[in-house]
């Protein structure tokens, strides 16, 4: 029986489980670590013992033993600013999270925007801390899950990434469809003057919904125009002065698609901030249907994907990877408007 001290808590160790069941330390490790050469007797025994007095085997020995950290890293490749700024990484990670949890496993988080930091984490997942990784928010041709896979980390990434397409597995939302979606709805509105701020066009998702919005009004036989686009990075501070610059280029806009909520919201602040009134003088449509959509004032119109699907279908993906189990390399889900006051 495991004993304790006054402001101390002694762990159950495998000495007192196997004290319990009446077996051998050995037999009881080579039951706890899943081993066959044990008798149905024995492997009752150890394990109703186990349970009874809550032993948790040792992580760090276990993966000596079995070559595994029961650990999944969930890795954003941005600052930290960024990454606490927009609900869509917590939506992500909280569906990822259930789907880890329920696995038995833990979900390391972690943070990288650098290079340097890029370095030490693909020092850290090939050292063998963790048995496969989930990234998100990747910008540019950044090699790193090309490097991950390299040794061996199987990784699912969100997003469809800019380079090694063919080889990555990744889950999307129809980034293009939607865009297009809420371009034709402004159009539908009766809307004339359309213009859009995008996302980073380092990112794939920047860029498909630049092609959804130039699909629909090219669909309609509208017009592209420079003066119409202006590049935004997803956060309310560039979907802010991005607005301001459109309506000094083109006072006539009577609408915007903004490639991200946050985005919608900056812009909305600025349509404010011109004298100008949201949906009277220009209609809005975000992306993403965060909480802050339906609390904006007036609630706004967006275009919705399943961001909790998302990180649950990448757990999934990741999973069955881990388990060397076949699974869908791309994966995109589908998007759907919500309409409320802003258009």
């Amino acid at each position: 029986m495991s004993t304790s001290s006054p402001g101390s808590r002694n762990l159950p160790t495998l000495e007192e489980v196997a004290a319990r069941a009446g077996v051998s330390r050995a037999t009881a490790s080579r039951v706890l670590r899943g081993a066959t050469n044990v008798s149905e007797h024995a492997r009752s025994a150890v394990l109703n013992a186990a349970e009874d007095i809550s032993y948790a085997p040792n992580r760090a020995a276990r993966a000596l033993v079995t070559g595994r950290s029961d650990s999944v890293a969930f890795l954003v490749a941005e600052t930290e600013d960024r990454l606490f700024s927009d609900p869509f990484f917590l939506g992500m990670l909280r569906g990822a999270q259930t789907v880890i949890a329920a696995a038995g496993l833990q979900l390391v988080f972690t943070v990288a925007s650098t290079r340097d930091e890029h370095e030490r984490f693909l020092h850290y997942a090939a050292g063998g801390h963790v048995d496969g990784v989930l990234v998100l928010s990747l910008h540019g041709r950044d090699q790193l899950p090309q490097e991950l896979e390299s040794h061996a980390v199987p990784t699912v990434l969100s997003g469809r990434p800019f380079s090694g397409g063919d080889e990555l597995f990744f889950v999307d939302s129809d980034n293009v469809g939607g865009a297009a979606m809420a371009t034709r709805y402004l159009i539908e509105r009766g809307r004339r003057t359309i213009a859009t701020i995008t996302g980073p066009l380092d990112m794939c998702a920047g860029q498909d919904r630049l092609i959804g919005y130039r699909k629909a009004l090219a669909d309609a036989g509208r017009p592209d125009s420079a003066e119409l686009v202006e590049t935004g990075r997803f956060t309310i501070a560039s979907g802010s002065s991005a607005m301001t610059a459109l309506l000094r280029a083109r006072p006539d806009i009577d609408a915007v698609f903004a490639a991200s909520d946050l985005t919608a919201i900056g812009a909305m602040r600025a349509i404010e901030a011109s004298g100008r009134r949201v949906l009277d003088d220009v209609a809005v449509v975000g992306f993403d249907d965060i909480g802050d959509a339906q609390l904006a004032h007036p609630a706004l119109t967006t275009i919705r994907q399943p961001i909790g699907d998302m990180g649950r279908m990448m757990a999934t993906r990741l999973l069955q990877r881990m388990a060397g189990e076949p699974a869908v390399a791309r994966t995109v889900l589908p998007v759907e408007l919500i309409q409320r006051a802003t258009a």
